[in-house]
């Protein structure tokens, strides 16, 4: 009986329009399940999650029915809606998103990067992140488009 089988790790990046700091320490762990639940939903696995006030750091698993592209949408269009449904009237993810594979072999590494943030936080910001993680994927990219 043939099967088709993989197993991608993904980092996904992506942030709040205009970076404004909307995620609450209180919206922060209804958003962190949410997410976990929509990936489950989309047969996802959720391998660590965090949201900060302007972004979030999601590492998963892709299926093999979703292109990368229609996972963010899906997560990023539904979990707008909770938010909002929560009080946050202006609530808006960034149009873009970052995505990077991550091999089985550098998983705890990124785990333990993302369980991180708010340390790593405090030596610098989100846009200083994103570009560096960027320029270590060597990814082409104009820093004109980059921000929304």
């Amino acid at each position: 009986m043939p099967q088709s089988l993989s197993k991608v790790y993904l980092h996904i990046i992506f942030s709040t329009k205009e970076r404004k700091p909307l995620i609450t320490t209180e919206i922060k762990p209804i958003l962190q399940a949410y997410v976990i639940k929509l990936g489950a939903n989309l047969a996802v696995f959720t391998e660590e999650i965090y949201a900060n006030p302007d972004h979030i750091h999601w590492l998963c698993t892709l299926p093999r029915t979703l292109s990368i592209a229609d996972l963010v949408q899906k997560v990023k269009i539904s979990s707008s809606n909770k938010i909002t449904s929560l009080g946050l009237n202006n609530f808006h993810w960034q149009k873009g998103y970052a995505a990077f594979s991550v091999s089985q072999s550098k998983l705890r590494i990124v785990k333990k990067y993302i369980q991180n943030q708010e340390e790593h936080h405090r030596k610098q910001t989100f846009k200083e992140e994103y570009v560096r993680f960027l320029e270590e994927y060597k990814m082409d990219y104009d820093p004109k488009y980059v921000w929304d």
